[in-house]
């Protein structure tokens, strides 16, 4: 199609990288990419100059072929352009293969993801609160206990296929186009196993349990994964997967955690809230003084400054709030019934004084029926 120099049409030098000639290519793309510019003939084209310079700049081979011959390198063998312009420049696809560009570092280290291990741990809050050391015990594939990832019988070696010479695939001419293969001999693996090892069948690993430590901050969250580099599974060719710790916390009889605060309900007698007094109250280190002023209501929210759960990696701690709650007495002897008794006599008549919530819930249910008869 295009008689152009593909390295002019790119902008880029002869010497320029891969990664250059790809950045340049997108850049361009997006540009003068149809969609973008809809009837517009010269865009069009130009687009078509644009993929045709990277089909074959992108291509080691090709731009090889295409630095020693230009032009006839192509033209010769029947190759051309034209036939496929829309089978893969789809917008779309240029536009996330920028993104893939910029999650690449992502993308490769997913590449093993199939030998990563996810493993639950189970802990209590005070484990949590504390950070702990702990021992689990995992199923994981590893080396081969008996051949150590040979994959031979102990006392034998493996050899070197002699169909590739150890490159693991066979290359054929054609042309000026070289075809690759898989060598159909030892499959890619480089090398032939004439005795297997009995216990791995010449995987070279095996599947069994593996005590492994693991150290667990304090103030870690529930659903945090911690990753371990390398302690995942095995591929057999010297690669290692990443074995992910993830937190489950248990659910605790007391407390509840909302980010780095405890929460928990204290029962009282109307008694000590009417009065005031000092109550015991728990938190993870033991328990503590926590002062009821007279007159207290209940739910009552009280802050205990620092008595909640460490910041991970910091210095700083949550607080530990506790709600309290006016508890009804049950279970009364006819003494205590009496003295209720005698109490609530004192306080007929004086709602503005001793009930002040009950006097305005009732002034309000006054009104509301009031505005009913009117």
């Amino acid at each position: 199609m295009s008689g152009k120099n593909y390295y002019d049409i790119l902008g880029v030098s002869k010497t320029a990288e891969n990664i250059d000639i790809k950045r340049a290519y997108k850049r361009l793309a997006i540009k003068y990419h149809p969609d973008r510019n809809k009837g517009d003939k010269v865009s069009e084209e130009k687009f078509k100059e644009i993929k045709e310079a990277y089909e074959i700049l992108s291509d080691n081979k090709k731009r090889s072929m295409y630095d020693q011959y230009g032009h006839s390198a192509f033209t010769q063998s029947g190759y051309s352009h034209d036939n496929d312009f829309h089978n893969s420049s789809d917008f779309g696809d240029i536009f996330g293969d920028i993104f893939g560009d910029i999650f690449s570092s992502k993308k490769s280290k997913s590449s093993n993801k199939n030998l990563d291990v996810l493993y639950s741990v189970n802990l209590s809050l005070e484990e949590v609160a504390k950070g702990i050391s702990k021992k689990i015990k995992v199923y994981i594939i590893q080396k081969c206990s008996i051949c150590k990832g040979s994959g031979c019988k102990p006392g034998t070696q493996r050899k070197l296929c002699s169909t590739c010479r150890g490159t693991g695939n066979l290359k054929t001419s054609q042309g000026f186009f070289t075809i690759q293969q898989t060598c159909p001999s030892c499959k890619g693996e480089r090398y032939i196993i004439n005795d297997i090892c009995y216990i791995c069948r010449g995987s070279g690993t095996e599947k069994s349990f593996k005590n492994i430590f693991v150290k667990i901050p304090a103030g870690i969250n529930n659903g945090d994964r911690i990753r371990l580099v390398g302690k995942g599974n095995y591929s057999g060719n010297s690669h290692f997967g990443d074995l992910y710790i993830e937190i489950k916390i248990n659910k605790h009889p007391i407390f509840v955690r909302e980010k780095n605060d405890l929460y928990c309900e204290v029962p009282i007698n109307f008694s000590l809230a009417a009065l005031g007094g000092e109550i015991k109250v728990p938190t993870l280190d033991g328990g503590i003084k926590l002062n009821i002023p007279s007159e207290t209501q209940t739910g009552k929210l009280f802050r205990i400054r620092n008595k909640g759960i460490k910041f991970i990696n910091s210095n700083y701690y949550g607080d530990l709030l506790c709600r309290v709650l006016v508890e009804t007495p049950i279970n009364l002897n006819k003494y205590q019934r009496k003295l209720l008794y005698n109490l609530g006599l004192t306080l007929i008549g004086s709602e503005n004084i001793n009930n002040p919530k009950t006097k305005s819930f009732f002034d309000r249910v006054k009104k509301f029926f009031d505005n009913l008869t009117n």
